[in-house]
Formats: C-alpha cells, structure tokens, sequence
C-alpha cells in the first residue's frame, strides 16, 4: 500500500471568487508569459525522479511545466519566476497529468452505446463498420469526432489518438481533423480507409496532404498512419506490411496497427520482424491471444503496445483477457486505450478499475494453480495503472517526450481532481484515490498546453444545447441513411 498522507482542513476559495480567476486566466490564454502558480496540492508527476509531493506547488509558464516542489515561493531558484503568477488555490485537491487514450474510433460519437451487449467482433463490425460507416457524411465526421473529444477532455483525457478509419474522401478527413482543432484535445489523427462500402481511395495520399498542411509533428494535432494487422477482415490493402511502412517512413510518421490478435496476427508480427518493421515506432493494438515467439519479437524490439481493458473483454477479442501479463513478461509497459464508444464507456477510470481488478483477478487464479505456466505474475498496483494511463500511455503513442508526466519543461496537460468531495474524502492514498475513487465529476480543472479546458468542474467553450441537436440530427440521418440503402446490420 502507498503510506497514508493526512491533509490540512481546505481553504479553496469560495466559488463566488472563481469566475474573476477564470476570467483571468482566459484573458491571458494564449500568452507565452503568463504564469499559473498551483499551490498547496497532492502532486502526483508521475515522474520517477520526482514522485508524489504530499503538500506541493506546481508553476506553469505558458505551455509548459516550470516547476515542482513544496513551496516554490519560498524555494530561491523558482520564486523569481513564481512572483507575478496567477495563483490558484489548489489544497483539497490532487495535481495529475492528463490522461492519454492511445485508441478510440471518435468518428462513432453519435452512435455511443447503441450496442451495449454487442455479443462479438462480427456484431461490432457488421453493425458499425458495414451498416453505419458508409453512410456517414463529412459534417458526421466532424459532429462524431468533435464530440467524442469533448467528452474526453470533460473526463480528463487530454491526448486522445483518434483512429480515423472512416476516411472516405479528403471532405471526410478535414472534418475529422478540424473537430479536434475545435475541441481543443491534444488529438492525434491516425489516418485509415474504410472497411466496407465506397470511397474515394485516397486515404494515403490525404494523410500525405494533412501532414503537408499541418505541419505534421507540431501543435496541438499530430498524425499516424493506421492499418490493420492482416487481411482477414478487410482485405490486403489495410493490412501493414512493407508498402505501408515505407509509406509511413516518406512521411515521417509513425503507426498504429489496430485488430492485433490471434494465430493469422501472431505470425504478421514475426513477418513484420523479419523484415526489420517491429520497433517503437510502431503502436500494436489489443494484442490478445498472440504466441509467446510474437511476444518475444514485440519485447526484443521495443514495439508499443496499446491496450483496450473494456473492449478486450466485452466484445471478447481473441481470449478476452487483456495482455498485461504478457506484455508485462515480455518487457512492454503498455498504455491504455477506450476503443469504441458504441459498446464502452468513454473515461479512462473504467478502464484503469477493469485492468486492475481483471489483472488481479487472474493472478490470483494463476497462484492456486488455475493456469499452467512459470509461476504466477505478480499482482499490478494502482500505480500501475496510473503509469499505463500517463506516462507509458504518452509513450504508445510517440509524445512520451511532450506529455504523460508532471515534469518541469513537458506541456502542461494537467488534471486538478478534488479529494475532498464525498466519495474521495478522506484522502489516504492519492493514487489509489485517482484509480478507485474518482470519476468525472471530480475533475474540477483542465489543461492541455496550458490552456484552461474545464474550470470549476465546467467544460469550457461549448455550446451544449447545440451540441445536443448536432449529435441527435446526425445520429438520426446515419440511422434513416443505413435503412434506406438496406445495408446489413441488425435491423435497428
């Protein structure tokens, strides 16, 4: 267990005085001298060097962390450049790095949870990919896209990698874009073609173009190249191989290479090494049933591995049990990912709780001799899955650099979590409080790239009544535009 931690009575200032400070701090958005003091917090960096600070500060400088310690006004080399800050009382509350989503299909935000007992893959994909997707439009895109980003910053993911496999004309990929530029996520485009119905073919030349136009690995909005691991479900021109990774490489960018499971991707991924395309910039999803020869290049090679607890096991991927063990055994510290909201919840705490008890669950089984085997793992911690969710997750996805840790000169993506509501309060263990205790209502406070996005426990910018009538008005066309073409599905 993490050492108990007792806390000071909370002197926040009364929500009557935060308005004046919001409007302070969005007065100053964007400006890169402006100065964020957050006082009196639990700080957890996440960082190995710098750990869990019981009572600290943290200083944000424009975009970035400038400093961490216990009292930086008082600390000679920070309290130069804490004078004149912003200050933010933040006692009662936990300071964390923003959550990474390493997966989601965010063009499917208007259809979340239509499929809540999905039975399989065959009925995710027959109903979603081959009924709802070719019916979608540009401005379905972007209404999908938009708010299912929203929704992650509204519960503190503050990098989401988008997996756009919807991309049917350059029309569609701009609007999948342009929703994360509007939603203020720190987004990544991982760009692929449909699975089913017609399309433009021009999915590689597009990234091509996005990439020229974006500037690639600079802003807010960065890109991948995304495919799948063989042939089985959509044919050879999504599988990755050679052609795609000497695609990706023109480009200057990385993959990530969804439906990894089974025997057929077992051997893709000895394919894939023999040919000298396994390695770090490489992001494998799900990774579920692969055999230990595949698990021993992935580890050898340093590749990534994304996992999607909630999926994994609901849908049932492969043996539905998700592959920490394994990654773990083979040296891979993965990050996590939330797949597809048509089926799962769209926060990273239900996939952190599922992880943890999945995991322990199966180490316990593994101990009384449930499963054969070299002895039984090791029981992940709270910390653990913290670390899968921030610093290993930033990693997946190739910002590992950039965000994932509270640490002096990364961005400063950033979560305030309060620890003194009713279903947190006392604080003991705030790691164990981030995992097992919190969800969204906590997370009083957002920023990505020092930028406020949520304040006072309000997702900033939006226009929820329209948003409401976007997603309704688009989720009603996808539904009539599937009848009335008799694409297959389920009949809903």
């Amino acid at each position: 267990m993490h050492p108990v931690h007792p806390v000071e009575p909370v002197h926040r200032p009364t929500d009557t005085a935060r308005p004046a400070l919001l409007d302070l701090l969005r007065r100053t958005d964007g400006d890169p001298g402006r100065r964020i003091l957050f006082t009196g917090a639990t700080v957890v960096t996440m960082d190995p060097a710098l750990g869990t600070l019981t009572t600290g500060d943290l200083l944000v400088a424009g975009s970035t962390v400038a400093a961490v310690g216990p009292d930086l006004r008082a600390d000679g080399e920070a309290s130069d450049a804490a004078a004149g800050a912003i200050v933010v009382d933040a006692s009662g509350t936990i300071l964390v790095p923003g959550f990474v989503d390493t997966h989601r299909h965010a063009w499917q935000g208007q259809l979340r949870r239509i499929l809540p007992d999905v039975d399989d893959l065959a009925g995710y994909v027959g109903t979603t990919l081959a009924r709802y997707a070719p019916v979608y439009r540009p401005e379905d895109m972007y209404v999908g896209t938009r708010l299912a980003a929203l929704g992650a910053v509204d519960a503190g993911i503050t990098t989401m990698l988008d997996f756009s496999h919807n991309s049917r004309t350059a029309a569609h990929s701009d609007a999948a874009v342009q929703a994360l530029l509007d939603s203020g996520i720190r987004g990544i485009h991982a760009a692929m073609g449909p699975h089913f119905g017609d399309w433009d073919r021009q999915w590689l030349a597009d990234l091509g173009r996005l990439v020229d136009r974006y500037g690639g690995g600079t802003g807010l909005v960065t890109f991948r190249l995304a495919a799948l691991a063989t042939a089985e479900i959509a044919g050879p021109a999504l599988a990755f191989g050679p052609g795609l990774a000497r695609v990706a490489a023109e480009l200057g960018v990385d993959v990530s290479v969804d439906a990894v499971f089974g025997r057929a991707s077992s051997a893709a991924v000895l394919d894939w090494e023999r040919a000298g395309l396994l390695g770090e910039r490489l992001t494998l999803i799900h990774a579920t049933g692969l055999t230990g020869e595949a698990w021993w290049a992935i580890g050898a090679s340093g590749t990534r591995v994304s996992l999607a607890p909630t999926s994994e096991a609901q849908i049932g991927l492969e043996d539905a049990v998700p592959a920490v063990d394994e990654a773990l055994a083979a040296g891979v510290r993965p990050g996590l990912g939330i797949d597809v909201e048509v089926a799962l919840a769209g926060d990273m705490f239900t996939p952190m709780r599922a992880l943890h008890a999945i995991q322990r669950m199966r180490a316990v089984n593994a101990a009384r001799g449930a499963h054969d085997g070299d002895g039984p793992p090791d029981r992940i911690t709270t910390a653990d899955v913290l670390d899968f969710a921030t610093r290993q997750a930033a990693a997946t996805v190739g910002l590992g650099a950039t965000t994932g840790t509270l640490t002096p000169g990364k961005q400063a993506d950033l979560l305030m979590i309060t620890a003194d509501e009713i279903n947190n309060l006392p604080l003991n263990d705030p790691i164990g409080t981030v995992v097992l205790g919190a969800d969204a209502r906590n997370i009083d406070t957002v920023l990505i790239a020092g930028r406020v996005r949520k304040w006072a426990g309000r997702l900033l910018d939006v226009d929820l009544p329209a948003l409401r009538a976007e997603a309704a008005a688009s989720r009603d066309h996808v539904h009539r535009a599937a009848v009335a073409t008799g694409a297959p599905g389920d009949g809903r």
